[in-house]
């Protein structure tokens, strides 16, 4: 479907292009959200004679969301959650949480101007996209963590915050196993070779006594015997 964008669109084009889209991505959304409009005579007639008023109109939301970008943009936005020993969340971080994290520190946002790809699910430390405006967005800094002090401590690192001990379960299981299965085909070597070579000795062990027995009979046949000769 082709239509006017009636504001920039990243990664789509500027204000007043006609540009070709699919039909269920204009249906859904940029129609509804008033971001562009059907492209025909009409209509483009329509927009040229509104040109200067939405111009106008995107300079001044433009202008705001600067002001914002100057309260908002390097903010660290702290979220307290429960979490395992592993890091993994109890449940989920969402764009939602977000905006009602940066409206607490005196910022209100549509949670729409999010930019989350997918829920948070881990403890750490994450940076994220805020479209204030289509030529307007900034970063912020998403700390999540089960303490202040954790938050603390992960925002200096970088790192999220697990234990210790979890840590160095995590750094030796995959050597653990690998030298396990290691001496396990090394056992499983060594046992097949012992049994190769027990058989091995036991087959020559028996040819020796098949030989032994059969130079034996031999020399007892050619033995002469002490039986005298029945008299003619």
């Amino acid at each position: 479907m082709e239509v006017i964008l009636l504001e920039r669109i990243e990664k789509l084009g500027q204000m007043g292009d006609v540009v070709n889209v699919k039909s269920g991505y204009a249906r859904n959304y940029l129609l509804p959200q008033k971001k562009a409009m059907r492209a025909n005579s009409n209509n483009q007639a329509i927009f040229e004679q509104q040109r200067a008023e939405l111009e106008a109109d995107n300079l001044q939301r433009r202008e705001e969301a600067e002001s914002v970008a100057q309260k908002v943009e390097g903010t660290d936005i702290t979220i307290i959650r429960q979490a395992g020993d592993s890091g993994q969340l109890y449940g989920s971080v969402s764009a939602r949480d977000i905006a009602n994290s940066i409206a607490e520190v005196g910022t209100k946002i549509n949670r729409n101007q999010v930019i989350l790809n997918r829920p948070i699910k881990a403890l750490g430390v994450y940076e994220t996209k805020v479209a204030l405006h289509p030529e307007v967005s900034i970063n912020i800094t998403v700390n999540i963590a089960r303490t202040e002090d954790e938050a603390k401590q992960q925002l200096e690192t970088g790192a999220a915050f697990v234990s210790a001990d979890d840590i160095e379960a995590i750094e030796e299981a995959p050597a653990a196993d690998a030298t396990e299965s290691a001496l396990a085909i090394a056992d499983d070597a060594e046992a097949v070779a012992e049994a190769a070579e027990g058989l091995v000795e036991e087959e020559v062990a028996e040819r020796l006594v098949d030989e032994a027995t059969a130079d034996q009979t031999d020399s007892d046949e050619a033995l002469p015997t002490d039986e005298p000769e029945e008299s003619k």
